[in-house]
């Protein structure tokens, strides 16, 4: 099974944000990048771009797949991992870590309350199989 941790918040589309004092880091989950297999060119917003709940804010393309990501929440984009722009890999080694994606000042905290937790994602990836 997926490495799924329990300080995180998940989306139905498989983002992780992991909420610090003011922002929150945006991610994909290791079973999304299982899923789509090797990375290999992430589309990202820019610092400054607004994104909202539920809307597209980037994508990954990997060897399988063409994917869009959703934001989980609404906010101001303050950091983009650019690293990630010469080394999409990243987010298939160290999707909770160094494959994170983009941090935002979040508009609305209750956004963060409305996301799985952990074992709600568990149950979520075991009902989409």
């Amino acid at each position: 099974m997926s490495n799924i941790p329990e300080d995180l918040r998940y989306s139905e589309e498989h983002e992780w944000i992991r909420p610090a004092s003011n922002h929150v880091t945006i991610g994909v989950t290791d079973h999304a990048q299982e899923q789509l297999g090797d990375v290999v060119f992430v589309e990202l917003p820019e610092v400054g771009d607004e994104i909202t709940r539920g809307a597209e804010f980037g994508a990954i393309e990997s060897t399988k797949a063409y994917s869009e990501l959703f934001a989980p929440v609404t906010g101001e984009v303050t950091e983009v991992n650019d690293s990630l722009i010469d080394a999409p890999e990243m987010l298939n080694k160290d999707p909770y870590g160094d494959g994170w994606m983009i941090r935002i000042a979040p508009a609305e905290e209750s956004d963060i309350d409305d996301l799985m937790d952990a074992e709600a994602y568990r149950e979520h990836i075991e009902n989409e199989k």
